[in-house]
């Protein structure tokens, strides 16, 4: 049960790692060449939309929840000096 929570740990701290040093993967439909063949003719990409790359979907939950974070806090109170008429 240890060795099975440790490796399922493991997994998902690579998962988290791989995900922060590239956030972007190669197209799953077009194999990263940005481009798909059909009946003799190029068209680009649907899903890539030619960009040949595709944001990871552990970053995109990241960005997802980082978005949402900065939604729900307060904004920073900056250090401004106050005139002197104030």
């Amino acid at each position: 049960m240890a060795l099975a929570s440790l490796l399922i740990l493991i997994t998902a701290t690579s998962y988290a790692v791989l995900c922060a040093a590239r956030p972007f993967a190669p197209c799953r439909k077009c194999s990263g060449t940005g481009a798909r063949t059909r009946r003799r003719t190029v068209t680009v990409c649907r899903r890539c939309h030619g960009d040949r790359a595709r944001l990871r979907i552990g970053r995109r939950l990241l960005n997802h929840s980082r978005t949402i974070h900065a939604a729900g806090t307060r904004p920073h109170a900056t250090d401004r000096k106050a005139a002197p008429w104030q």
